[in-house]
């Protein structure tokens, strides 16, 4: 087999795989919430699975929010920044196997400027922000074959920080209640 068509077999079932998972999570995301019972370990493998969808969410921030609210918050952070960062890999792989399908796109085109003059930042700003577009970020960055551990790296950072808030602010909801 030669090297183009092996490439392309990978691309192939890349896809797959990625499309495969995110319809298993969307169809199954009530069991995944039963994992956030097993505390730390638990918020890891649901922000793994609620970011390994691509476009359909599963909301990993709400576990987050809860479990900041009964464990300590800057550990539940790490746990599902953690996990989050993993879970992403599912949008660098589609972008690395379906980059012919997309790169005609106008968001697709000022994406690619921005990741090639500012790769780095903004993958990090894209992670800190709650939003559906860091999918398309992900996507990008594996058309452009940005360094896989350049994108974890920065998407961790950004993921943590963003987990950092939705943790603390689910601490800060228990003050609010007077009974608690």
């Amino acid at each position: 087999m030669n090297p183009k068509t092996r490439l392309t077999l990978l691309r192939i079932g890349a896809l797959i795989l990625v499309v495969g998972l995110t319809i298993a999570l969307f169809v199954y995301r009530d069991y995944v919430q039963k994992l956030e019972a097993f505390g730390y370990p638990g918020i890891f493998l649901v922000s793994i699975l609620s970011n390994a969808t691509l476009i359909l969410p599963i909301p990993g921030v709400l576990f987050t929010t809860a479990m900041g609210a009964v464990f300590n918050p800057f550990w539940i952070a790490i746990a599902a920044g953690s996990g989050a960062a993993l879970g992403e890999i599912t949008g660098y792989l589609a972008g690395f196997s379906g980059q012919a399908v997309v790169e005609n796109k106008i968001w697709y085109e000022r994406l690619t400027r921005w990741l090639k003059k500012y790769g780095d930042i903004t993958i990090f700003l894209l992670a800190v922000v709650p939003n559906p577009v860091f999918d398309i970020a992900g996507i990008t960055a594996g058309m452009l074959r940005m360094p896989l551990w350049r994108y974890l790296l920065w998407s961790w950072l950004g993921k943590i920080v963003k987990m950092l808030g939705f943790a603390y602010g689910g601490a800060m909801i228990l003050q609010w209640i007077p009974w608690w």
